[in-house]
């Protein structure tokens, strides 16, 4: 049994010290935790940066050692899992007992703690720098408010049980296999972990989610690869990470706007809802499903809250303009403005000095996840870090000219490519057909392109993958939503462009994380006229044709090329 501090809590008050149950290993995102108190003591050493408290949320840490036990018992070893679905693996999974040590140690939580809690994966493969396993196991919130003890416990035991069945679904077997270059078998750790927020009636959120990047792939305007990236959302970071629509400045230049045409269209594209912790009327159970205990809620229910008057701008049309705050009628825009304009908290200057500090630590380029609640008028705030994870940037010399661009052989041309390399010996490219694509049948669409990875998964070298939107994102109006070890066999994506689609690239998702550290160029080929040789594809020799995506099967490889410093990629026949 877990040793408690001297007010006899099972559960500490803040990250900075933290209680590990069971004797095992930790996992990766718990040593990142872990890692992550020291760097702070050292950028932070009083914990607070202006009007700013910084602090890592509590988290109590469930070894391995536990899983080991659960993985023992009958209910679960006597599974042939490799041939089981997602659901009926969550379903077995939720029939088998935990260790009666881990039992107790729950139960000693639960009759404490009554925040939200977030159930989080620590595998002992997740967020190593050259194996990244960001997003391909659960985390369930729950929101840990009913009156009884024991429903509580009830809800945190389905959670842990989830987040241990998801290291054998589908996808994350699909995935260790594409990531590692001989078979290996993962184990799981479990990160309790506080949710930052406040609650508002029945919802329970942060006042800003956020991932920063100390190097951004994507610099636009005056800025550099090296003064990195910033994304932020209202609400939990769910938005973010499953690639949804959220705020991107650069920390250099925190004033400018992201590069839109006009207000009218930073209307239209502004975030307009957000993830919360349900915490009124229990839904339906369901203790399989992921987001059981979440609700997504619109900006009016923000204004309602109180909560979107230090995110938002209101539109004034007189002034054909946005004006920070919600001071005035009008339409409302998620643009951060006081915070990034007024500075009514001093975030960008602290996440500036805190990812420079990452980096020095860890000595590498660093992703940092926060959520970040504001007292109302933003006289003060908390500043929650969640993770801070090492990024793998390419230091290969890559030139792609200005001639290579008009290079006849090129079949597919980007001036805007993330990544860093040269990809040789591709001879299959998996195509979403142009006249086929349909942005209401994304999901069809995603669901083929994973049969058409599996068909090609005996394939040494992979393959391009080429289509439409934003890949990856969980809107499936916004692009094609795959998870990553849908596409495991891609060397390079192509996000071309199609009239009537415009979405701005995501960079804080773990889809991104994954594509930056397994180095998969990604091209973004706009609208323009040649920006992709589609007659020459439609020539090549079909290996599988679906409703809407092509394999074809080339006669001589080709060569992808990106260029880090000028954002330039060529494909080339």
């Amino acid at each position: 049994m877990v040793v408690m501090d001297s007010d006899n809590r099972m559960f500490p008050r803040s990250g900075m010290e933290y209680r590990v149950l069971g004797d095992g290993e930790i996992g990766g995102k718990a040593a990142g935790l872990d890692r992550s108190r020291e760097i702070l003591r050292k950028v932070f050493p009083d914990l607070t940066y202006g009007n700013i408290e910084i602090d890592i949320p509590g988290f109590v840490l469930i070894s391995t050692r536990f899983f080991d036990l659960f993985m023992s018992r009958e209910e679960v070893s006597d599974l042939d899992l490799s041939e089981m679905t997602d659901e009926r693996i969550a379903h077995a999974f939720q029939r088998a007992d935990l260790s009666p040590q881990l039992v107790g140690d729950l139960w000693a939580l639960v009759r404490q703690m009554h925040q939200p809690l977030a159930v989080r994966s620590s595998s002992l493969l997740e967020d190593a720098l050259h194996m990244p396993f960001a997003g391909v196991y659960l985390t369930k919130m729950i929101p840990n408010n009913e009156p009884a003890a024991e429903k509580r416990f009830a809800q945190l035991s389905e959670a842990v049980r989830l987040v241990y069945a998801s290291t054998f679904f589908r996808g994350a077997r699909d995935y260790v296999r594409a990531a590692t270059e001989e078979p290996v078998s993962d184990k799981m750790a479990v990160v309790l972990q506080e949710v930052v927020g406040a609650r508002h009636g029945d919802r329970f959120y942060p006042d800003v989610s956020g991932v920063a990047r100390s190097y951004n792939y994507y610099p636009y305007g005056s800025a550099r690869h090296e003064d990195g990236v910033v994304q932020l959302a209202l609400g939990l970071g769910k938005t973010i990470v499953d690639g949804g629509v959220c705020w991107i400045y650069s920390p250099r230049n925190p004033r400018q706007a992201p590069p839109v045409d006009s207000v009218d269209q930073l209307l239209k594209e502004t975030q307009l809802d957000f993830w919360a912790v349900n915490m009124g009327k229990p839904p339906a159970y369901d203790p399989v499903k992921e987001t059981e205990y979440l609700q997504k809620s619109s900006l009016s229910d923000a204004e309602y809250d109180d909560t979107l008057a230090s995110v938002a701008s209101t539109y004034d049309g007189g002034l054909d303009m946005l004006v920070p705050g919600t001071g005035r009628a009008g339409p409302r825009a998620v643009t951060f403005a006081p915070i990034l304009d007024l500075e009514i908290i001093p975030l960008n200057k602290m996440l500036k000095e805190l990812m420079a500090g990452c980096e020095e630590e860890l000595g590498s380029p660093v992703e940092i996840e926060f959520a970040l609640t504001i007292s109302r008028g933003g006289r003060s705030a908390r500043f929650g870090l969640l993770q801070v994870r090492p990024m793998l940037v390419s230091d290969q010399l890559v030139e792609v000219t200005e001639g290579d661009m008009r290079d006849e052989r090129a079949i597919v041309r980007s001036n805007s490519a993330l990544g860093n390399g040269v990809v040789q010996g591709i001879r299959h490219v998996v195509y979403v057909k142009p006249e086929a694509m349909d942005m209401g049948r994304t999901r069809t669409i995603a669901a083929e392109i994973s049969r058409h990875n599996r068909e090609l998964s005996g394939s040494d070298n992979g393959y391009l993958l080429i289509g439409f939107g934003r890949w990856g994102s969980s809107d499936p109006w916004l692009g094609i939503p795959v998870r990553w070890q849908e596409i495991s066999g891609a060397r390079a994506i192509v996000e071309a462009g199609k009239e009537g689609i415009h979405v701005e690239m995501s960079q804080g998702s773990h889809f991104f994380h994954n594509l930056c550290s397994f180095q998969v160029p990604y091209l973004s080929a706009g609208s323009s006229e040649g920006a992709v040789d589609w007659e020459w594809l439609s020539d090549g020799e079909v290996a599988l044709d679906t409703d809407h995506v092509r394999t074809v099967e080339l006669p001589e490889p080709i060569r992808i090329a990106v260029d880090g410093r000028t954002g330039r990629g060529v494909v080339t026949r």
